[in-house]
């Protein structure tokens, strides 16, 4: 039942949107003919036909000649013509305007094509989960609306012609609006349109009715209708500044305009009765929808202003520990222009042209891989409004959000339909999408965050997403960001490394001039002046010379923050105390203690009042200090020294595979490679010894010891110790920055 129900929802997403027919090849018979080009010239036909794509074409002089039309058999289509294309299922055909012909496809290869101008059906525009929340005009029986939507078909996909007729020749020909009862008037009706609107799919903007008929004349009025489509479904943030300054006329206008109470009160009145509004009005309910008519609340609205953060926080100190937290966004994102520009010429490209293709993004943790992505994309979406680029879907999938590395392909179906279903359901759905050209599909750019955790043991995941950008219409767009610039080479496969393209950016890590702008530039708005420049200098220079990382630094300099905001407190409560002392009532401000205050203690009290607690390069070295003192760290150094080699063991192997989790064999594998290379002589004394079962019994109880201080998960199943699962609980950095300095791991690898 399972199997039939998936079956039945593959054939309705990938029918969507057709034009049912009963036969679908009455025009072009069953035999195939090879099609023959029809030039202007003579009217003559060449000798290329799809069935040998690869014969080159004989005189140069073929090439010059403009081509009017196509033939195959005794079908033939010219420039003007609509057509029906061949749809994923049988039974179902596409309506297109066919506007010119090419002896080449997309790629450059010798193809037969025809550049089609899309119809769109009104169930196609629900389609996408951005768009069901839009409503759209009331459709007429087999209405479609024009687009200015272009795509590049072979002759092969042409399963025939449409006939697109205006409102009042449909309605003419078929005045009840459904087919004739013959065989030949169903055929003829499943093949006729009406269109009398045109519409901009992407954001659902809809131009007034007009006449098909005075529209579209023939080939010589293609132009002027694309150009009359994009004019009547431009955005309102286009619009021209004339028609801008007409609509903020009337709506004035409609302000002033005298109303009367009483009509007022009747309308209130019928909306408010549901019965007598049915019966009135004419209403379409979509069946997705419902129209809730309440009484509006007869209130006064009050005035709303804008409130900037330094109003709403009372004091610099909580403003600059909200600005520096690392999920505070920044209006802008400094020292990453040239990232910046790379990542948007690329994915601009590859919306524009319409094709696939896989980005791999690699830097250390902290250099502003997933922002620059964020911030390329929210630019993209700036230009969609601006009717400056088509539109386009994206969705994150994040490997550390995701319990399952399958649950992305649910993610990704989700973010392409709008329907939650199950992942092996959702990879299927995926495959039939992908692998069937439709012309309609909207880009899909795909962030894949920390990739590194979406790597499973099969690699299934990583190849079907590297490949369906791959596949000639899928229009797929792959971001993956990792930490490392190598993880292709040491941990995919060679076809999936092969998959993945030469498309490589790297984001080094941020000098310590660029992280002096990147803190400045948070702090510009903080009142006070209360962070010391040489503070943030020497804040940068430490992260600098260590890794570079963009979000310890602001933590830094968050934590120096909260440091000064302590001792500013304390500032405080000295001052009250000095109040009290100088005839101030600081506990309950009454008229009885002004009238106690002596005029000489409170010049002196003014004169004792220090300026804000500022952060300093001492409070920057005491929040460095902090850092490294933390509890976590202070328990690894107090590790003995085999739970140390056990976290190294455990680095080394994720380092070397790209993958974070181990089994327990691997790590004492690995162990005991550190231990025979090892500087520290202690090492081999105590774990390179004869007896083995002592030295795993002994990393097997240090393992446990850890997982039970929370620092390592571990999953040992029941086939044996070694097969389990071990991977770290806490961040890497922490542990090298804990025992980098410890002379007892000397030659361990921790000191990278």
């Amino acid at each position: 039942m399972k199997n039939v129900n998936a079956t039945a929802q593959t054939e309705k997403w990938s029918t969507r949107g057709g034009l049912t027919r009963e036969d679908s090849d009455d025009e072009l018979g069953y035999e195939d003919h090879p099609w023959h080009w029809i030039y202007a010239e003579e009217g003559s036909e060449s000798n290329a036909t799809a069935s040998a794509p690869t014969k080159k074409r004989k005189a140069s002089v073929i090439q010059t000649r403009k081509i009017v039309g196509a033939r195959m058999g005794a079908f033939t289509i010219r420039v003007g013509d609509a057509v029906l294309l061949k749809s994923p299922e049988q039974g179902k055909d596409w309506v297109g305007l066919v506007c010119a012909f090419s002896d080449t496809d997309d790629d450059g290869e010798e193809e037969m094509c025809a550049h089609i101008q899309w119809f769109c059906a009104p169930e196609e525009l629900l389609a996408g989960p951005s768009l069901k929340s839009k409503s759209i005009p009331e459709s007429l029986p087999n209405e479609t609306y024009i687009t200015a939507d272009f795509n590049m078909n072979p002759l092969t996909a042409i399963n025939g012609k449409a006939i697109v007729l205006s409102k009042d020749q449909f309605f003419q020909a078929y005045p009840s609006g459904e087919a004739a009862k013959s065989k030949s008037g169903a055929i003829k009706f499943a093949k006729t349109i009406m269109c009398r609107r045109a519409v901009k799919q992407r954001n659902m903007i809809f131009s007034g009715e007009f006449n098909w008929v005075e529209k579209c004349t023939g080939a010589h009025s293609l132009l002027d209708l694309l150009e009359w489509i994009e004019e009547q479904t431009k955005s309102k943030s286009r619009a021209k500044p004339e028609d801008q300054a007409y609509q903020q006329n009337k709506g004035l206008e409609e302000e002033l305009m005298p109303i009367t109470p009483k009509k007022r009160k009747k309308t209130t009145s019928a909306l408010s009765t549901p019965k007598s509004t049915a019966k009135t009005t004419n209403f379409i309910t979509p069946t997705n929808k419902r129209i809730m008519i309440r009484k509006p609340l007869e209130i006064t609205p009050l005035g709303t202003r804008v409130l900037s953060p330094s109003q709403l926080i009372s004091t610099p100190y909580a403003h600059a520990r909200t600005i520096l937290h690392v999920s505070a966004v920044p209006t802008s994102l400094p020292c990453r222009t040239v990232e910046f520009d790379t990542v948007y010429s690329h994915l601009h490209s590859a919306i524009t042209d319409g094709s696939g293709t896989c980005i791999y993004i690699s830097g250390t943790p902290g250099t502003g891989k997933t922002a620059t992505v964020r911030e390329v994309v929210a630019s993209l979406h700036q230009a969609v409004l601006q009717d400056e680029l088509d539109g386009f879907n994206f969705v994150e999938i994040n490997g550390m959000k995701v319990t399952d590395p399958h649950q992305s392909y649910a993610i990704l179906w989700e973010a392409l339909k709008g329907d939650r279903l199950s992942p092996t359901h959702a990879l299927s759905l995926l495959e039939h999408e992908f692998s069937h050209p439709n012309p309609r599909r909207i880009p899909c750019v795909v962030l894949m965050d920390e990739l590194d955790q979406l790597v499973t043991r099969n690699q299934g995941v990583m190849y079907n997403f590297f490949n369906w950008p791959a596949l000639r219409h899928s229009r797929l767009i792959v971001l993956a960001v990792a930490n490392t610039m190598d993880l292709p080479e040491r941990t995919l496969s060679n076809k999936i490394n092969s998959r993945l393209g030469l498309t490589r950016i790297t984001f080094p890590g941020y000098t310590h001039t660029q992280l002096m702008e990147i803190i400045s530039s948070r702090l510009q708005g903080v009142p006070g002046n209360i962070v010391d420049p040489d503070a943030v200098q020497f804040a940068s220079r430490k992260v600098a010379a260590v890794s570079g990382d963009a979000r310890r630094a602001l933590d830094i300099c968050r934590r120096a923050v909260e440091i000064a905001e302590k001792q500013a407190e304390g500032q405080q409560v000295a001052g009250n105390a000095g109040q009290e002392d100088a005839g101030f009532d600081v506990s309950t401000p009454s008229r009885t203690g002004r009238k106690r205050q002596k005029p000489e203690s409170a010049v002196e009290h003014a004169s004792s009042v220090k300026p804000l607690a500022r952060v300093t390069i001492a409070t920057i070295k005491a929040a460095i200090n902090e850092s490294t003192s933390s509890p976590v760290a202070q328990y690894l150094r107090a590790l003995p020294l085999t739970g140390k080699l056990f976290l190294a063991a455990l680095l080394a192997r994720s380092r070397r595979t790209g993958i974070a989790e181990a089994t327990v064999g691997e790590v004492f594998t690995e162990s005991k490679r550190i231990a025979d290379v090892a500087d520290n002589t202690a090492v081999q004394d105590f774990l390179i010894v004869d007896q083995k079962a002592p030295r795993l019994l002994t990393m097997g109880a240090v393992a446990m010891d850890l997982v039970d201080a929370g620092l390592v998960l571990m999953d040992v199943k029941s086939r044996g110790e070694r097969a389990g699962k071990v991977r770290l609980k806490i961040a890497e950095d922490e542990v090298r920055s804990a025992l980098m300095n410890d002379i007892e791991v000397k030659g361990m690898g921790l000191e990278a």
